[in-house]
């Protein structure tokens, strides 16, 4: 087939990907990585050695014609420099040309911190002490406490637990380990009391589901939201929100970006600074405190 080589060197690239990425991502490149191949072919190029950014930037301007949403054409592009950077590993490309394709400009849809007193409350409000109700409280408190993702949670195993910190599993497999604050270790505590009553036999999952396997993604999601809607809280609850909330309240508290960058497991600084959400008055009134040159002097001699 004319396409074999172009269609290849896809494969490579996901092959490759597949020994560090989640499923997920997997799945979601190959999508991406099709779509740039159907494009390439139809302009009749079947071999990966001739992307260059123009081609690039046509292909991108296609699917932007075509309504994709910016999101999933930043996705596009992501998928498409992971795939350069491999086919530069292997002398293919001289260069990534996508650095010469601009990204789509990304609206800013960030999830709204829940107000910490408000989500206080939420966490404090009495259950009914079941193995259930004990899981879903380890839950939300670990998911504040520590800023996990859905999907660092839910791969969670026992072993993971150390002494007032978890081990997880980020994004690309990168590893990382987060503090445990005091009533998240406490929840957990409760909940390791009575897992023995769910968990099947070898089950290695810290949180499973009432038929003894791990808890799904979307289970997890599903409890939240019933617990959120038991307990009286006004607003949608979700993972994410929560994630949100611990970046947003630790560093109005810290005002230390890099630590929170780290908690969040974020590759780059830039990425935390567009997540979070930072009380920019209490920096203002920081900065004028404690910089030597933000303010004048009391009694500074007019200038002659």
């Amino acid at each position: 087939m004319a396409d074999s080589t172009l269609r290849a060197q896809v494969a490579a690239c996901l092959a490759e990907l597949a020994a560090t990425a989640s499923p997920a991502t997997v799945s979601a490149y190959r999508h991406d990585l099709e779509a740039l191949a159907g494009f390439l072919e139809a302009q009749g190029v079947h071999d990966a050695g001739e992307l260059d950014a123009a081609r690039i930037r046509r292909f991108l301007g296609a699917e932007r014609a075509r309504g994709l949403a910016p999101r999933s054409l930043a996705r596009r592009r992501a998928a498409i420099s992971r795939f350069a950077a491999h086919l530069v590993a292997r002398g293919v490309l001289t260069h990534n040309p996508v650095s010469l394709a601009p990204a789509p400009r990304q609206p800013s849809h960030l999830p709204k911190p829940l107000d910490a007193d408000q989500l206080a409350r939420f966490l404090d409000t009495p259950h009914d002490d079941t193995p259930l109700a004990r899981r879903d409280q380890a839950m939300v408190e670990l998911f504040y406490s520590s800023g996990l993702r859905l999907a660092e949670l839910a791969g969670l195993d026992l072993g993971d637990l150390q002494a007032q910190r978890v081990r997880v599993t980020g994004k690309g497999g990168k590893p990382r380990q987060v503090p445990v604050g005091r009533r998240a270790s406490q929840a957990l505590t409760a909940w390791l009391a009575v897992r023995g009553q769910l968990a099947g036999d070898g089950e290695p999952a810290l949180f499973v589901g009432a038929r003894g396997g791990r808890l799904g993604h979307r289970a997890i999601q599903k409890r939240l939201s019933e617990l959120a809607r038991r307990r009286g809280l006004p607003e949608h609850l979700h993972p994410h929100r929560l994630r949100h909330s611990f970046a947003s309240h630790l560093l109005e508290s810290s005002q230390d970006l890099r630590a929170v960058q780290e908690l969040l497991g974020h590759a780059n600084l830039a990425t935390t600074q567009v997540y979070t959400r930072l009380d920019w008055q209490h920096l203002a009134e920081s900065y004028d405190a404690a910089h030597p040159r933000a303010h004048r002097r009391r009694h500074d001699p007019s200038p002659e």
